[in-house]
């Protein structure tokens, strides 16, 4: 809905290019964060990071985000190691669906008062393949020429650790969809 709401508002372009949405997972999946929007502008203004979920400035530039919310963990090799799927907007907005199952307990009660707009549908009918996009590993993790190239064409996107989350950012200036 933001992706939506970005565009309509003239913040991103009319087909939302210059969007991307970003999954914060593990193979435990296990993290704090969920997702956050980035907007990559061309160099008039710095990237700008829209986390729902966040405390810091909304939005926040790029390097504000990554130094207070994404450092690098000191046990970096444990369980909670965040891995980033970067998904292209356009690509996202096509592609994703949510019922809702993730808002219900076993019982199928809600665990929480769902958001009052409709579930999300993609456009071939598929209502519900949230997991696709944060189950997530560090062998999904490829070469970071390949992560910039495959970001446009695969609909899930591309995973990206933390280590190379900045760079990948910054190579994306240079490369267009």
């Amino acid at each position: 809905m933001l992706c939506k709401e970005l565009i309509r508002i003239g913040v991103a372009d009319p087909m939302g290019t210059d969007l991307y949405v970003v999954f914060i997972s593990n193979e435990e999946k296990k993290v704090i964060l969920l997702h956050i929007f980035l907007l990559r502008n061309n160099g008039e203004v710095l990237d700008l990071v829209w986390d729902l979920d966040s405390n810091l400035p909304f939005p926040s530039t790029f390097i504000q985000y990554v130094y207070n919310a994404i450092q690098p963990l000191a046990f970096g090799n444990s369980m909670y190691r965040r891995l980033f799927r970067v998904v292209h907007a356009p690509s996202f907005l096509q592609s994703f669906a949510s019922d809702r199952s993730h808002m219900k307990d076993p019982a199928g009660n809600w665990i929480q008062l769902p958001p009052k707009y409709n579930p999300i549908m993609a456009a071939d009918g598929t209502t519900n393949n949230l997991n696709e996009y944060i189950t997530m590993s560090v062998e999904d993790v490829a070469d970071l020429e390949s992560m910039v190239k495959d970001v446009y064409s695969n609909k899930h996107g591309v995973v990206v650790n933390e280590t190379i989350l900045p760079r990948f950012f910054s190579r994306l200036h240079g490369s267009h969809p």
